[in-house]
Formats: structure tokens, C-alpha cells, sequence
């Protein structure tokens, strides 16, 4: 299992397991199941339709296992409740959130490109490692403008340490698997190791991206200065910065 700062923003907490993300939501409808004793009761309490709070338990458990026990109606009336390894999924949640919200400042890979194309408030930029996608600085003002960047722009791309997965060796990086757009291999320069977090520096073409994992993930995948891993993250947690003054436009 992965644990990282959310592939969708920055401090945000999400546990992954074959692709699939446990994030602030799901973890609001286990919590939601165990209080109401059944999930047409959390999905009530949590203003959301029964059909899609079940189809959701439906999506997590096939990733992390039997989450929610059912009991069909009968002289106890029926109801859900969670099962040991919901209550499991809740406490790695809870940890995961509470390291996350202890990091006072999480480092950023900064790197220089070009933008290639936009597509509405998104980007993919040309870059040293090769074509990154991500959200461009558009409507940052609250207005609806989208077109901020332009082809041919000089851009920085910045991405949060707590935004991006490792994987060790030669694991697969399914592109089917996961809605994570930006995937790259490199090669583990360093690893800056703390009490409930670390960093670890991934080499990628001349770029070091940092990446927080977790202690028990830093165990897990025994990292050590030469291994070849494989790091990816999502588009929207990429942002894509216009260089004020600075374009390559013909």
C-alpha cells in the first residue's frame, strides 16, 4: 500500500492500493457507516445517495479488502458495521493525515519548460524529463480565465514532495491502473530520513525530485542510494507557473 500527500493538492492525505485512493471522503463515509450502523444511514448523514455510497465501499473494497460486514435484516434488524480492516484503513488514514498535518513546509521540485499545448485549465509542458502535464496558473484570480499560458511559454513546473508516488525496482507502472497522468524512472540519490517522515531524492534526467513517504513506506520499500524506482503524480497536483517576461513564443 502507498501512502502519499494526495495526488490531488497539496497536504492532502490518500492511501493507494491498485490504483485506487482512499482519501478525506472515504474516510468521512467508513467513519459515517460505524456511527449510523448501516450505510443508507451514513449516506444520509453525509447528504449523499445510498446507491453511490455503496457503489464507492464496492470500488474501495476491491482494492483494500472486505471494509464494510453487511448483516441482512431479520429479529436484530439488520445493519453494517465496519470490519477489522476498516477500522485498520481508518487508523493508517488517521496516522497518514496527522504526519502530513505536522509537516509545517513541504518541499517542492521546481523545474524549467516550455509549454507544448493547453487544454482548458490544464498544460503539458516539454521539459528535461520529458513531457509533464498540469494545472496552469488560469483563474487562480477567482475569475474564469483559463488562458493564462500559452504555447511556446516559458514555464516552471512545481510539484509537492507529498504529491508523488515511489515505486522500487522494476514494478510496473500500469498506465490503465491509476489516473495518475506522469510517470517517470529514475534513480534514488538520497534519502533525508525523520522520525515519522522522510525524503527521498529521485534523479530523473538531470532533475531531483523530492518525494515524502512515511516511515512504516520508507520500511517497506527499503530504499537505498542507487535503486532504480519508478515515481509518478497526478496533473492536478502539478503546477504549471508562467516565468513573468520570459517566452520562447515565435
Amino acid at each position: 500500500m502507498d501512502e502519499t500527500g494526495g495526488a490531488a493538492g497539496r497536504g492532502r492525505a490518500a492511501l493507494i492500493e491498485d490504483g485506487v485512493e482512499f482519501d478525506g471522503r472515504d474516510a468521512a463515509l467508513l467513519r459515517a457507516v460505524h456511527e449510523a450502523g448501516s450505510v443508507a444511514g451514513a449516506a444520509s448523514d453525509l447528504g449523499r445517495s445510498r446507491a453511490r455510497a455503496l457503489s464507492r465501499i464496492e470500488a474501495l473494497e476491491d482494492a483494500f479488502g472486505t471494509l464494510v460486514e453487511r448483516q441482512r435484516g431479520g429479529s436484530g434488524g439488520g445493519g453494517s458495521r465496519l470490519s477489522g480492516a476498516g477500522r485498520d484503513l481508518l487508523d493508517r488514514y488517521d496516522r497518514l493525515q496527522a504526519v502530513l498535518a505536522a509537516t509545517a513546509q513541504v518541499p517542492e521540485t521546481v523545474f524549467d519548460g516550455t509549454v507544448a499545448s493547453v487544454d482548458g485549465e490544464l498544460a503539458d509542458v516539454d521539459t528535461a524529463v520529458g513531457e509533464v502535464r498540469g494545472l496552469h496558473d488560469g483563474g487562480d484570480d477567482g475569475s474564469d480565465a483559463r488562458d493564462t499560458v500559452a504555447v511556446g511559454d516559458a514555464v516552471q513546473v512545481r510539484i509537492g514532495a507529498d504529491a508523488v508516488t515511489v515505486y522500487k525496482g522494476d514494478e510496473r507502472v500500469d498506465p490503465d491502473s491509476t489516473s495518475a497522468r506522469n510517470r517517470l524512472r529514475g534513480e534514488v540519490v538520497g534519502i533525508d530520513a525523520g522520525e515519522t517522515v522522510s525524503t527521498v531524492r529521485v534523479a530523473v534526467s538531470g532533475v531531483a525530485f523530492r518525494v515524502l513517504i512515511t516511515a512504516e513506506s520508507a520500511e517497506r520499500l527499503e530504499l537505498d542510494a542507487g535503486d532504480a524506482v519508478a515515481i509518478r503524480w497526478k496533473a492536478t497536483a502539478t503546477r504549471v507557473v508562467e516565468h513573468v517576461g520570459r517566452s520562447v513564443r515565435e
